[in-house]
């Protein structure tokens, strides 16, 4: 996904902040991932699932990497002992593993789903997360894929088990569109990953024209906070700029009218602290935005956990050079 220009200042750079926010990518419901048993798998081979679902999510067979043939003795007939290239099968820190995993939405509406698989060993422990995207299934329908993780570095515990960590959905017509698609507005929204620190969260929105006509931007993006299940949240102002909540360079620069040609972008931010005191943490996993009045909603999911500051930052719009 395309990030817009960085809105932190040198002391809150991407490259100071190695403790990137988990802006718990999950939406909708958000449940704690179940391990799917994958540790009774035969090595080599498929060996079903039966774990409940995930929001409509489930892990369905988990095949692991299949054994590596006993060590030869050196010199022996036909024996090759220089070691197998790194990510083969069997290999030092070769993983191999995979799981086939089903995607059924049992609502009305079509739904686009952003999946975060773990995959873990056997203790457990998180060893790499992989993210499936899964557009447009329909009410009723069941849509099925695979996803595989790459090799581990040398002396990594072997991954034996699969999680489905979190589920993200939104309405299909609201979902951001793929990198590389144009919607038919030619306007197309998204939000990165968001930077952290010290509990200060800062998230960046981006509009694209990937249309033929220019856009005219004057003022800020139009946010509707919702809940986990997609209802707008009470108590919160979203305030343009800042509002206090800190200092961050250009956040609090005034809206200036601008046309943006077709293939150009426009950047804008979100800013929150995560400070909890006396009162109901408030946690919005999902915003609206309208980039400009009268335009179609985007909804994007930055997790916002706002704890009970009830305070959201917005910046203005501006060119992205």
């Amino acid at each position: 996904m395309p990030r817009p220009a960085p809105l932190l200042p040198p002391a809150l750079s991407a490259a100071a902040l190695s403790a990137v926010l988990l802006l718990t990518t999950a939406c909708g419901t958000e449940h704690a991932g179940r391990d799917v048993g994958a540790a009774a798998a035969t090595p080599g081979a498929p060996s079903a699932v039966t774990d409940p679902p995930v929001d409509g999510v489930r892990v369905t067979s988990v095949t692991l990497p299949a054994d590596p043939a006993p060590s030869p003795t050196r010199g022996g007939p036909g024996v090759h002992a220089d070691p197998l290239p790194a990510g083969t099968p069997g290999a030092p820190g070769a993983t191999g593993v995979s799981a086939a995993y089903e995607v059924t939405n049992s609502g009305s509406v079509a739904m686009t789903y952003t999946i975060v698989f773990t995959f873990a060993d056997a203790a457990g422990g998180a060893m790499d997360n992989r993210t499936r995207t899964v557009p447009g299934v329909g009410p009723g329908r069941t849509v099925r894929g695979t996803v595989t993780m790459e090799a581990l570095p040398p002396g990594a515990s072997p991954v034996t088990r699969v999680k489905v960590l979190r589920v993200t959905k939104v309405p299909a017509s609201e979902a951001p569109a793929a990198p590389g698609v144009c919607p038919p507005s030619g306007i197309r929204v998204t939000a990165d990953d968001g930077d952290a620190a010290m509990g200060l969260r800062v998230v960046g929105l981006r509009l694209d024209n990937c249309g033929t006509r220019a856009v005219a931007l004057d003022g800020y993006p139009d946010l509707t906070l919702l809940d986990a299940d997609r209802e707008p949240v009470d108590g919160v102002r979203v305030l343009h700029g800042s509002g206090g909540i800190a200092t961050v360079t250009g956040f609090d620069d005034p809206p200036r009218p601008f046309t943006l040609a077709p293939g150009r972008s426009a950047s804008a931010g979100l800013m929150w602290r995560n400070t909890t005191g006396s009162g109901a943490a408030v946690d919005a996993p999902y915003v609206r935005v309208r980039a400009l009045p009268g335009a179609e909603p985007v909804t994007v999911t930055p997790h916002l956990d706002l704890g009970t500051t009830g305070r959201l930052g917005v910046s203005a719009w501006k060119p992205v050079p």
